[in-house]
């Protein structure tokens, strides 16, 4: 696996990791359909969160959350439209992006709520 692929999956897992820690349930991780891709999908009660993860080694090229852009963010949810018909859920839905960014002593995750 190439470097920034692990380092994608990398910041994947801690996204997941704090979801949990904090009482959510992973439903799904990298959940495809035509519409594209949803990095993470987590429930905690009756609030179902779809979160779009971003690894970033540097804000060189601006920040994770600065990628999620317009674009992105119309694909995600589209993505999510197409996870609801498939799933029987009667919840609360929010869109969150995690920025995650290794350094030197792990992972540094900022989580932003209800993004978009």
């Amino acid at each position: 696996m190439s470097r920034h692929l692990r380092l994608g999956a990398d910041g994947e897992a801690v996204a997941a990791n704090r979801y949990e820690r904090a009482g959510f349930t992973v439903v799904a991780r990298n959940w495809r359909c035509p519409e594209g891709e949803i990095d993470l999908i987590v429930r905690h009660g009756g609030l179902l969160v779809v979160c779009e993860v971003k690894t970033r080694s540097s804000d060189r090229y601006g920040g994770g959350a600065a990628a999620v852009g317009a674009a992105k963010q119309r694909r995600v949810r589209q993505a999510a439209v197409r996870f609801l018909e498939t799933q029987p859920w009667t919840a609360e839905l929010r869109f969150d992006v995690a920025v995650v960014r290794p350094g030197p002593h792990g992972f540094a995750i900022e989580v932003i709520e209800g993004a978009f």
